[in-house]
């Protein structure tokens, strides 16, 4: 939709100011319906812009939800899930948030176990640095991996891992299952963690 919706509103005002008062020509009843339902699309695809952007600044769930008219701040960030555009696929609002959910709640589960098996994480971190016999992108990304290895949150080094772990060549093989143990083990704590929160979702 193009046009300006603050005018095609007062066009449509016009419309119902003439059906109230007697007049209906049902071409533009219909014109007018359509240009209404123009309108609440496009207004419903500003409201997750806005949200995302009051979000991005700042602005608290607890301060969102009276501006969206719900009472809570889990159904302000409800509320924000089911008209966010899907980015994976899913079909309903419903859809969306149990996606986000899922999503949530293996990230902390996989956040949790790298936290308790840190030590193993930095050893093959640091191991990974001291590689011989890198090509120019197995080595950039061991050097990627390196930088990571400052920093305090040690579930960074996952996804750098799982980077290098591809590029290794055929002498590093025992390394790289190394690596790969890794990444079975964080996807099936993953898939545990969202297969706990369905559970407890479907026995309420």
């Amino acid at each position: 939709m193009n046009e300006d919706p603050a005018r095609t509103v007062r066009a449509v005002r016009d419309v119902v100011v003439e059906a109230r008062s007697g007049v209906s020509d049902p071409e533009r009843l219909l014109a007018a319906l359509t240009a209404l339902r123009d309108v609440r699309e496009q207004l419903a695809a500003w409201e997750p812009e806005l949200i995302a952007a009051a979000r991005a600044g700042g602005t608290s769930w607890t301060a969102l939800a009276p501006a969206l008219g719900v009472a809570s701040r889990q159904a302000a960030e409800r509320r924000f899930l089911r008209l966010r555009p899907s980015v994976s696929g899913e079909s309903t609002g419903e859809a969306r948030v149990d996606a986000e959910r899922d999503r949530r709640a293996g990230d902390r589960a996989v956040a949790e176990w790298a936290r308790r098996n840190s030590a193993i994480l930095r050893q093959l971190a640091g191991q990974a640095g001291a590689l011989p016999g890198l090509d120019a992108e197995a080595r950039e990304s061991a050097d990627r991996l390196s930088a990571v290895l400052g920093e305090d949150d040690v579930t960074g080094l996952l996804a750098p891992m799982a980077d290098l772990r591809a590029r290794l060549p055929r002498e590093h093989t025992g390394f790289a299952e190394r690596l790969g143990e890794i990444g079975m083990h964080t996807e099936q704590v993953r898939r545990d963690a969202v297969d706990d929160r369905r559970d407890r979702q479907s026995s309420r």
